[in-house]
């Protein structure tokens, strides 16, 4: 089960690497940056200097190490390059350092929350997103492990990935590079990502995963000059809270503050680093800038930032002796801030276990290639399928191919390689594509083997691909958006008239197929045109065999959305408020004043109504919800039963949701069952909220069950608000509903529970006509359950507790007390009478 509490219910402490010795690897030099490095020394005995003392603790050996440094030397962990290549000594501008002290490692940062970026010979796997859209947990862990040892073997121990963002916009340039748009599923997956790198990779390849960009970094436009405006309560709900689930369950190592300011103040010199990372979740890591988003040293410093990344620019020796001079920084955050980067490094392994002197030139394995194309088939979601077109027969059909990210061979600049990953720097994609498997040739091979033909048409020139389309049986059309880094998209709709490609191959052909490539949502005018639509994502190099398994049935699609399809951008939470999105200036424009250097202002007033909660409250009908996803066999669900503790004591509160999920169709398939849970009308919530998943693999015919625990002490803080004024979680009284099902928007099993905190009163007790007493009693909540009295007489002892039925005959010299128990369990205060007393 994949809700918080059963992958990792109290965290238990984690059998990490121990070993601690570090070796930094060369970093990389800002263009234009001269080097220098020092003569070399005489070479020291390692198995002499404490630090390098594996029978200590990570503390004791960075402790030692910062004991026999110089101010300067402290000085180098504050920036990534001085801290990483300890033999350089001069960077650009004129900043110099000393040497760094003996024995300690050269590290080496790579981008890559995707996979090893650029390089030759490694895995290409399908996007952050593709792998939010299979749900896995366990696959995106094994991705992670794989991905380090990779990492490493490329000389590289420091991956600045994954990537955690709440999804407010769909035109947002870097979708492709998270997980979604629900706190629960983006923070598992991040948590699940971070344990692969940093937990599951090689003992002798220690990498260090580094959680960004911390937050509310929901924007490529002005990204580096804007300000994110959020309520408080917005602000810990939907964009810290699955930095949270993610710190909680999986404990990073390092963390990278933001480009962008949160109401005014930059986010990497803001006390969020402190009150919120530290003091909030617990988490005891180092935190780094992205490169440029450091604005200050003391501030930055003292808000919590321990290492700007890149060059020094701002954390220079000639900066922080000043600071330091003038009172704006303290030594104890100097050397808390080295003593963070050292400890990390050392307990993590890097100290110990040196890079390689070369990076090896192939890494990828059969065995990544195979995750690889698992992941491309698990991640494929089956948006529609209509009159059960798929899957494909497996007779000699003719079929069209149309669309230039189909094939390997490039339209325009655009091929399968368009589709592989999402862009990064220049025109390529941010992952090496080169070996990417091109779907026209798998679905040639596969259509071949059954003595069928395929007919391609790169989609150029309408006119002739309306020809191809017509002498085929089937046409599958490919349609793409291109998104990456740097600028978010202009709108939902397909690249290169990619809408008018779709709508020409369904006039010609009645059996059509769209394959859907992009990072983000896809507004589908022609939707009713067309008979199937898969998203495919950005889908890795094993795109092409996956696809082709998936159409033609050797794979039963399971994805589901991690983000809401919109009829039209008009539709999502920012579509219609320029002020929200793209942000504005003083004057009211969104576009920035001549000459102006000021922030664009980002006004986040549609509060809590993030995603799927923003189309339940403002009852707006999707394209395809969150949580939506075909199959090629049916599924039921039955039997919903919650068992629910709420504990008046400790407060916490703990929900057993347990339900049968059947398959009901001929195939076998996965299922991706959804709890959400609906909360009391006084949270003023926006309609539901995921509360947890499983996925489940069943048999035609076959039934499971299932059980999902939700826990108010969980990392997704499930029953919970964010209570401002209390500056804590809290758990309202009142009634709770659970919903189960296939979506957020299908979910036939629903239940009802209490959290009642409030005791019942007794209303009244009077005496009827036949001089029996009657009792009245009340609760505002789950309702009166029992009634009970006890009777005494004279100085006799009280009898037992009895359940009060009725009217009751009371002896005249006896003492009659009652008590009500609530169907909380919440028992009110005693009352006790007199028969004479109430005469």
């Amino acid at each position: 089960m994949m809700s918080p509490q059963s992958t990792n219910p109290a965290r238990n402490p984690r059998a990490r690497r121990r070993t601690t010795a570090l070796l930094l690897g060369a970093a990389l030099i800002a263009a234009g940056g001269t080097v220098a490095f020092a003569a070399p020394a005489a070479a020291a005995d390692c198995a002499t200097v404490p630090w390098m003392d594996t029978s200590k603790s990570a503390d004791q050996r960075a402790e030692a190490l910062l004991a026999a440094s110089t101010q300067h030397q402290k000085y180098r962990w504050l920036v990534e390059q001085p801290a990483n290549s300890p033999q350089q000594t001069t960077w650009s501008g004129g900043v110099v350092y000393p040497v760094q002290v003996d024995c300690t490692p050269t590290v080496i940062y790579s981008n890559g929350a995707e996979g090893a970026h650029g390089k030759a010979g490694t895995t290409a796997w399908p996007g952050p997103i593709a792998i939010a859209a299979s749900w896995n947990l366990e696959l995106n862990e094994q991705k992670g492990a794989i991905h380090a040892d990779e990492a490493f073997d490329n000389r590289s121990n420091v991956i600045l990935g994954p990537g955690v963002a709440s999804g407010r916009t769909p035109l947002s340039g870097r979708n492709a590079e998270y997980f979604g748009e629900d706190a629960l599923l983006s923070g598992l997956m991040g948590a699940a990502n971070v344990r692969g790198i940093e937990d599951g990779s090689s003992p002798d390849k220690p990498v260090i995963a580094n959680l960004k960009h911390y937050v509310a970094n929901e924007q490529e436009l002005d990204r580096n000059n804007s300000s994110s405006n959020i309520d408080e309560r917005t602000f810990r709900q939907v964009y810290d809270l699955p930095y949270e689930i993610a710190i909680k369950e999986s404990d990073p190592d390092s963390l990278m503050c933001s480009y962008n300011q949160i109401n005014g103040i930059w986010s990497c010199e803001n006390d969020i680093l402190t009150t919120s990372l530290r003091d909030k979740m617990g988490f005891d890591g180092y935190v780094m800038s992205d490169f440029g988003s450091v604005h200050s040293t003391g501030p930055s410093l003292m808000a919590g930032l321990d290492q700007e990344l890149n060059r020094p620019i701002w954390f220079t020796p000639a900066r922080l002796d000043a600071a330091l001079a003038a009172g704006q920084i303290t030594q104890q955050r100097i050397e808390e801030a080295a003593f963070r980067v050292v400890r990390t490094y050392i307990k993590e392994g890097l100290f110990d276990h040196p890079l390689p002197a070369t990076a090896k030139p192939v890494t990828a394995t059969d065995d990544s290639r195979a995750l690889a194309r698992e992941l491309a088939e698990e991640s494929a979601v089956l948006l529609k399928n209509d009159d059960g077109i798929l899957p494909l027969d497996d007779g000699p059909l003719t079929v069209a191919v149309v669309g230039p990210t189909a094939s390997k061979t490039p339209t325009g600049g655009i091929s399968s390689a368009q589709a592989c990953s999402a862009g990064g720097f220049g025109a390529g994609g941010v992952l090496n594509c080169a070996n990417v498997v091109d779907p026209l040739t798998a679905i040639t091979q596969r259509v071949q083997a059954a003595g069928g033909s395929v007919v391609y048409n790169n989609g150029a020139d309408l006119a002739s691909v309306a020809a191809t389309a017509a002498q085929a049986d089937v046409a599958i059309v490919f349609g793409y958006i291109r998104t990456g880094e740097f600028a978010d998209t202009a709108d939902l709709r397909l690249d290169s008239n990619g809408d008018a490609l779709v709508q020409a191959v369904a006039a010609a052909n009645d059996d059509t197929v769209v394959v859907l490539n992009s990072g983000t949502a896809v507004e589908m005018p022609w939707i009713d045109d067309v008979d199937a639509v898969f998203s495919n994502w950005f889908a890795g190099e094993q795109m092409g065999p996956a696809l082709a398994a998936l159409l033609w049935g050797d794979v039963n699609p399971s994805g589901k959305l991690p983000m809401t399809f919109p009829k039209s951008v008009t539709d999502t939470p920012t579509g219609n408020d320029p002020a929200r999105y793209p942000g504005i200036f003083s004057n009211g424009s969104t576009t920035r004043p001549a000459g102006s250097t000021e922030a664009r202002q980002v006004n986040y007033t549609e509060g809590l109504q993030v995603g799927y909660k923003w189309y339940d409250a403002q009852g707006i009908e999707p394209l395809f919800e969150f949580g939506h996803g075909l199959s090629y066999t049916s599924f039921a669900y039955s039997d919903l039963a919650v068992d629910h503790v709420d504990d008046p004591a400790t407060g916490d509160v703990l929900s057993k949701v347990s339900f049968t999920v059947t398959n009901a169709g001929a195939r076998a398939g996965a299922e991706i069952p959804q709890v959400y849970l609906t909360l009391p009308d006084a949270a003023e919530e926006p309609g539901k909220r995921l509360v947890g998943f499983d996925r489940v693999e069943l048999a035609a015919g076959a039934s499971t069950r299932v059980e999902v625990v939700v826990d108010s002490t969980a990392s997704n803080q499930p029953f919970s608000i964010w209570d401002v004024d209390a500056d804590k979680w809290t758990v309202l009284d009142g009634e709770y509903t659970f919903a189960v099902g296939s979506s957020s928007r299908d979910l036939p099993l629903t239940q009802d529970v209490f959290v009642d905190r409030v005791a019942p009163k007794i209303t009244s007790i009077t005496v009827d006509g036949s001089q029996k007493v009657v009792v009245a009693a009340s609760d505002e909540l789950s309702g009166v359950a029992l009634i009970e009295y006890s009777t005494q007489k004279n100085k006799q002892d009280a009898s037992a507790w009895a359940p009060y039925t009725g009217p009751l005959q009371v002896d005249a010299k006896s003492t009659v007390s009652f008590r009500v128990t609530d169907h909380s369990g919440n028992v009110s205060e005693i009352v006790q009478v007199n028969r004479k007393d109430l005469r």
